[in-house]
């Protein structure tokens, strides 16, 4: 994958893992020592809410004040001082997505963060084609319709944005990219003919790649699992990260990580993997529908 500055993406995406891992050590360290959040935060200066966020992994870190943390929460070790430290100096690197901070929501920058640092990636999607695998034309028309007013530069800043994601998937830490996509999702048009006929022929290359499995659930099939609509699950190799289902909404976005929630739609995931056919059946019903349009 190529560099933004010094940083890859993959490295960038990483911060946003290891913000995340600093705040639950940091969570764990407090609930430990029976500290309330509110006393946190009297001790860096801050409020309670800068303290919840801090644990959630939502803002950057500075380091007098992870020092100061620690000696409340009475971690005196050098070497773990040394350790959490390392990893603030780590979580705050930017990522290459910040360039694109003039088309990009904040609440997205988090989800590309992690979408960046995963080793496995499954998706449901039924209202167009996941972005990570859309062409550059069908990416154009599905922006152009969803921002009928955006200026052309804006159009293809987004657009440009979108293709920079899917580097993610021919990096050299490439993750395992499960997609299943409704067949409403390759019937809905986006685009002109042309456009249609070379998203399908895009699908039914990119998913001979190692890495990526791609499943079509039919309308054949009738009613099926995914009843509840589009979603995503990201998988990490830190096994102190739990798996994340994210789920995108108009303005902003839910982030799911209890065991209980990420176990139902990790049932989910698996009706629709045993319901939906195959890989090779799936690039038959891609090349059925190539010959519709």
């Amino acid at each position: 994958m190529g560099r933004v500055g010094d940083v890859t993406a993959a490295e960038s995406g990483g911060s946003v893992v290891r913000r995340i891992l600093l705040g639950s050590q940091l969570r764990r360290l407090r609930e430990t020592r029976g500290i309330t959040r509110e006393a946190a935060g009297y001790s860096i200066r801050a409020s309670e809410s800068k303290i919840s966020r801090m644990e959630l992994g939502r803002v950057s870190f500075k380091a007098r004040d992870i020092e100061d943390l620690l000696t409340l929460y009475g971690v005196a070790d050098e070497g773990e001082r040394a350790a959490l430290l390392g990893l603030a100096r780590e979580a705050n690197v930017a990522g290459w997505w910040h360039s694109f901070g003039d088309v990009l929501p904040g609440w997205f920058q988090t989800y590309i963060g992690l979408e960046g640092a995963a080793s496995l990636i499954r998706i449901y999607e039924v209202q167009f084609v996941h972005g990570l695998l859309q062409t550059e034309a069908y990416a154009h028309a599905v922006v152009t319709r969803g921002q009928p007013d955006a200026p052309c530069a804006e159009v293809e800043r987004r657009v440009a944005l979108r293709l920079e994601r899917q580097k993610v998937l021919v990096s050299e830490r490439a993750p395992r990219f499960h997609a299943i996509l409704d067949e409403a999702a390759l019937r809905r048009p986006y685009g002109d003919r042309a456009v249609m006929q070379g998203q399908l022929r895009h699908l039914i290359e990119i998913s001979e790649q190692p890495n990526i499995t791609l499943q079509v659930m039919p309308f054949s099939f009738g009613g099926h699992a995914g009843e509840s609509g589009a979603f995503t699950m990201l998988s990490f190799p830190e096994s102190d990260l739990s798996d994340v289902v994210f789920l995108e909404q108009l303005t902003s976005a839910l982030y799911l990580d209890k065991g209980e929630e990420v176990g139902q739609y990790e049932r989910v995931m698996a009706r629709l993997q045993e319901d939906s056919p195959g890989p090779e059946e799936s690039r038959d019903v891609l090349r059925g529908l190539l010959q519709l349009i």
